[in-house]
């Protein structure tokens, strides 16, 4: 796992320029640097060394010195490709994956990356051609940002490294703030910095004389095949994840599993034979996955590793995580995941984790709602929205939100696991709304691809492009790479998908429970309280800390500061922090997202971080 950055053209100051974008990322690579320049390109990288530890430096020439690449990432079928090339003529002086890359462009140029198998976001130059050619993963796991100044590319695997160009323009986004009250996560293509991309998963680049040209090489498709039993999906999952758990543990150095009390991380330690576990929890008997997670270590014969989390701890540390993650995040998980990365990387550099196992079987406990609405969302469709609009008048009483929620159409009324403002209700408390966009435009293009498909597969097709790249892996990969540790996430697997992705809902969600199917591989090694465990994730106590006096107070600071009154409402912002402390509503989630942009708007904005 590394960090990479880098620029086309030359300037005077070139070298000094690309040694401040290298160091903005260090904690990415804190085992060696390179860098390659030329008078077309400047490319760095930071080295956290995993594979080949002597030979794998970078950057990476072919055979002739006109190609160079630098990777960020791990392949994991790198040896049956690497065989194919050499059996066509090209010689290797390495044993890493990323001369893989260099070659198998020079062999088959873009054609290359659907025959892939792991994560990466890599930029190979060709200077006899003047062009930059770069690629991000299938789903997302590696980051790749970049942004066009003065005609040329600026690059990196983290927007710090792009503040370091010279000339750029710190300027806040307000379409990304304005969509990330909805979403929780940063949604657009726009970063919060104007001007700043991301490059989308299974997307490739060329860049050539001021050109960007971008394009998708792989799409996920679901295609549910009913002529297969319960027995022979599982069997399938089983075995698809023992093969890509043992290809995610390819390393020379020690791989670890991190472990909460949920079944996904579960059937991944229970499977990767390795030496350790990490786990964290907080001091709340609903919040502490710690004696699950020992107790499930000692039934494995796992050393498990892990930490109590203080109050105190947790909010100390939350500038510093909205530093690293770039853009704002209001997940309160992303920083449990700080600490248990902080756990980790005491004893290892690799360690494996859960990710993607909802959105490729079906997990989150939202999929059920198709079926539970069944009463509702059957009846004709005026009928289902005067009783919606009938609802909304009504005092808050049970049923009311169930009603509300059946009288919308599944893309009214899911963008993925979080839906926290409506557009109505943002507009309320923002000074100057722009009014772009209502959820449904962003998200209107995927259901557009997938509208053949049931209600739980649409979910999940919308989760896999909104949720799992914004939130999900954002935070993997920034929380991990902060404490110079590789996360390795076996569900995110092409094998893995292909099979996932032929399992007919009733083996995804059922009146039992969600990822049914996976479940029951699962059951093979871990005990049923494990196997059928209702998804938790990372709970974290904020509903609880708002209301006492000193994070009631410090949050109000904040809501009331010049940054506040720059972007918000303040008197319509602690309005919900009030009612919170009250009782009144349970605002928790709300106000932190409010909260989290400002923690991130005073790191990048109001202080040298």
């Amino acid at each position: 796992m590394c960090g990479i950055c880098g620029f086309t053209g030359h300037l005077m100051t070139s070298e000094e320029i690309l040694e401040n974008m290298m160091n903005k990322i260090i904690h990415r690579g804190p085992d060696s640097g390179g860098k390659y320049m030329d008078d077309g390109v400047s490319m760095g990288f930071r080295r956290l060394s995993i594979i080949d530890l002597e030979g794998g430096h970078q950057p990476i020439y072919n055979e002739t010195k006109d190609m160079v690449i630098t990777f960020n990432g791990e392949i994991y079928n790198h040896q049956e490709i690497r065989a194919d090339l050499i059996a066509k003529g090209h010689v290797m002086s390495s044993n890493a994956d990323t001369e893989v890359l260099l070659h198998g462009y020079e062999e088959y140029g873009e054609d290359l990356l659907p025959k892939l198998r792991g994560m990466f976001a890599f930029v190979i130059w060709d200077s006899k051609k003047e062009t930059l050619f770069g690629a991000r993963d299938f789903f997302g796991i590696k980051p790749f940002y970049y942004s066009i100044q003065n005609g040329q590319l600026v690059y990196g695997s983290e927007i710090k490294s792009i503040l370091e160009y010279p000339g750029f323009h710190r300027e806040v986004n307000k379409e990304a703030l304005e969509n990330y009250l909805t979403f929780q996560y940063s949604v657009l293509p726009e970063t919060f910095f104007k001007g700043v991309f991301k490059l989308p998963p299974a997307h490739c680049f060329t860049f050539c004389h001021g050109k960007m040209n971008i394009k998708r090489y792989w799409e996920p498709v679901f295609e549910p095949d009913h002529s297969k039993s319960l027995e022979q999906f599982v069997d399938e999952i089983d075995n698809a994840m023992q093969d890509s758990i043992q290809k995610h543990k390819i390393s020379d150095v020690e791989v670890g599993s991190f472990l909460s009390s949920g079944v996904d991380s579960s059937y991944v330690a229970a499977c990767f034979h390795g030496d350790k576990t990490f786990t964290v929890g907080f001091d709340y008997e609903k919040y502490n996955e710690i004696d699950y997670a020992k107790a499930l270590s000692e039934k494995i014969e796992i050393d498990n590793y892990n930490k109590l989390i203080s109050k105190d701890e947790y909010w100390d540390i939350i500038g510093k995580v909205q530093y690293q993650m770039d853009e704002p995040l209001a997940d309160p998980s992303a920083i449990a995941l700080y600490f248990v990365s902080q756990t980790a990387a005491k004893h290892v550099k690799v360690s494996l984790s859960g990710e993607g196992a909802d959105e490729f079987f079906g997990g989150y406990n939202i999929y059920r709602e198709p079926h539970d609405l069944l009463p509702l969302t059957r009846l004709p469709r005026p009928v289902r929205k005067a009783m919606g609009a009938v609802a909304k008048k009504m005092p808050k009483v049970k049923g009311r939100n169930y009603i509300i929620r059946g009288s919308k159409d599944l893309q009214e009324r899911f963008i993925g696991n979080a839906f926290m403002f409506p557009e109505e209700e943002r507009e309320k408390i923002l000074k100057s709304p722009t009014g772009k966009y209502h959820h449904t435009v962003l998200t209107r293009p995927y259901y557009d691809k997938v509208k053949h498909l049931d209600d739980v597969t649409k979910m999940q097709y919308i989760d896999m492009h909104f949720w799992l790249i914004g939130d999900i892996l954002l935070k993997a990969d920034k929380m991990s790479m902060a404490h110079s540790l590789e996360v390795r996430v076996p569900f995110l697997d092409r094998v893995v998908f292909d099979v996932a992705r032929k399992v007919p809902t009733e083996y995804k969600v059922t009146k039992e429970n969600t990822k049914f199917a996976m479940r029951q591989a699962a059951h093979r090694y871990l005990p049923d309280m494990v196997a059928e465990k209702k998804k938790l994730g990372f709970p974290v106590p904020i509903r609880i800390w708002l209301k006492e006096d000193a994070y009631y107070e410090k949050v109000k600071a904040a809501f009331e500061s010049p940054a506040a009154r720059e972007f918000f409402k303040p008197e319509e912002i602690v309005r919900y922090l009030d009612e919170h402390r009250a009782g009144k509503a349970d605002n928790s989630r709300k106000i932190w997202t409010i909260y989290m942009f400002l923690v991130w708007h005073q790191q990048y904005f109001e202080q040298t971080a």
